[in-house]
């Protein structure tokens, strides 16, 4: 499953990422991938990768890094900034986007583009509506 979350610098992505990675069990440190690209954490018996392309100026740095590679059936890939590596990506089964809003906080809007992201938004839906 691909997971792109875009947003302003300071929008909180890596927050979130950090979030959902304690929500699945992870403890220890958790850090952003901003310098290293990608940090790797193993999540039952899949493959969670989360990625940060801020820092890539060139398609070449993707293609020699080999991290279409990382974009496999049992894995979970979030990628902040994916729009550093548009046209390489290909289109994500979930697309998140925080921004800022007047009152200081942060608003998520979440897009499912494949039916594994509808089930994942279906999914996330049951589990906020449980008592």
């Amino acid at each position: 499953m691909v997971v792109t979350l875009q947003g302003e610098l300071g929008a909180g992505k890596t927050t979130l990422a950090r979030g959902l990675l304690r929500s699945r069990g992870i403890g220890g440190p958790i850090k952003s991938p901003t310098y290293t690209l990608v940090e790797h954490y193993p999540v039952s018996s899949l493959y969670f990768y989360h990625f940060d392309f801020y820092r890539l100026t060139s398609s070449h740095e993707w293609e020699d890094a080999g991290f279409a590679d990382y974009f496999r059936d049992d894995a979970i890939v979030l990628v902040e900034w994916p729009e550093r590596v548009a046209g390489l990506l290909g289109p994500p089964d979930l697309a998140l986007s925080l921004s800022h809003v007047a009152t200081g906080g942060r608003e998520l809007s979440l897009d499912a583009r494949s039916a594994r992201g509808e089930r994942c938004l279906s999914a996330l839906a049951r589990e906020a509506a449980a008592p």
